[in-house]
């Protein structure tokens, strides 16, 4: 059993540590909003991130449903009371949240999509010189992905002049990214209209057309053989999938391991002879194969290159850049 008074002091002395050093990256960078603590001690498994001084803290502790509920939520209470005191960071700033065990980043039917309270604590965040709204207390995760913070600003240095599309896009800060970096017109897919809405304001947010960066409901696989059929081409896509879905709007589930190849080809329709695909994932055991169109195509594991120095954890993501001949 834990002790949260030893546990507590242990990660206050830590987050202390993390912060002077990592906050001085922070400043030299302009980077608001980063992770502070990432699972940094075996017997303290969380993570405290902050988005420009308000902290989120995410407990990954195993098989918490096994635990005396009480005696869980005390060790919490109290790893995060010490976090903040350390911090310097008021109570009513702080949002503590409990991952369970999911198969998906944002799939549509579970967890992710599924509101947790209603304390509607939105702020306006920035990245880059852009502008985002995160919600820190109603839904598991905020609305920006702090771990794909270099992968979005690669992505925006390439787009001048490109066609974008980006596939399960959640929130859209891809998309804000691509078309703040120049991009002509983008195309952006997915299949939750509560996060097409918030995608909509993050471009309203950075005074983007919405006329030539549209937003569009709708199964990622049946918009492709869509755009297929319409002769559409791109430029650049950003395909980031959730690990699994089974959602009630879709024709049977999704696998990212399983159906990854598949969709890759199906992107491949779509991209006009020298294209760029940005494939990401946080399957932690995933294995990249390659099939039919993008068989052929050049191939680069950016993973490394794209977790930030914030970031402990390796394996927070897998990321590669496909490129058409």
């Amino acid at each position: 059993m834990n002790d949260p008074d030893r546990d507590a002091t242990t990660l206050a002395n830590r987050a202390v540590k993390n912060a002077r050093h990592l906050g001085k990256w922070a400043r030299r960078e302009g980077v608001t909003c980063w992770r502070i603590y990432d699972r940094d001690i075996p017997e303290v498994p969380i993570t405290i991130d902050t988005y420009e001084g308000r902290l989120v803290i995410n407990d990954y502790r195993k098989a918490y449903a096994d635990r005396d509920p009480a005696v869980a939520a005390a060790w919490l209470d109290a790893v995060a009371a010490a976090a903040a005191r350390a911090l310097e960071v008021a109570p009513d700033a702080v949002f503590v949240k409990r991952r369970e065990r999911m198969a998906g980043r944002h799939e549509e039917g579970g967890r992710q999509y599924e509101r947790l309270g209603e304390r509607g604590a939105w702020f306006e965040v920035g990245e880059a010189g852009h502008r985002f709204r995160v919600n820190l207390s109603d839904y598991l995760d905020t609305g920006l992905f702090l771990d794909h913070r270099i992968t979005r600003a690669r992505v925006g240095a390439e787009a001048a002049g490109k066609r974008v599309l980006n596939l399960f896009c959640y929130t859209g800060a891809f998309t804000v990214h691509a078309a703040r970096g120049g991009a002509v017109a983008s195309r952006s897919i997915d299949l939750s209209r509560t996060y097409l809405d918030w995608a909509a304001a993050n471009l309203a947010l950075n005074a983007i057309d919405p006329d030539a960066h549209r937003l569009e409901h709708g199964d990622v696989r049946a918009a492709l053989d869509d755009l297929a059929a319409g002769r559409d081409r791109f430029d650049l896509a950003i395909v980031d999938p959730p690990t699994f879905s089974n959602s009630k709007r879709m024709d049977g589930t999704f696998d990212v391991q399983r159906d990854h190849a598949e969709l890759l080809d199906a992107v491949a329709r779509v991209i006009a002879p020298g294209g760029v695909i940005w494939f990401s994932t946080n399957h932690r055991r995933f294995q990249l194969e390659l099939a039919g169109r993008v068989a052929g195509w050049a191939v680069t594991d950016e993973t490394r290159a794209t977790i930030p120095p914030d970031f402990r954890d390796a394996r927070v993501h897998r990321a590669w850049r496909l490129v058409s001949p």
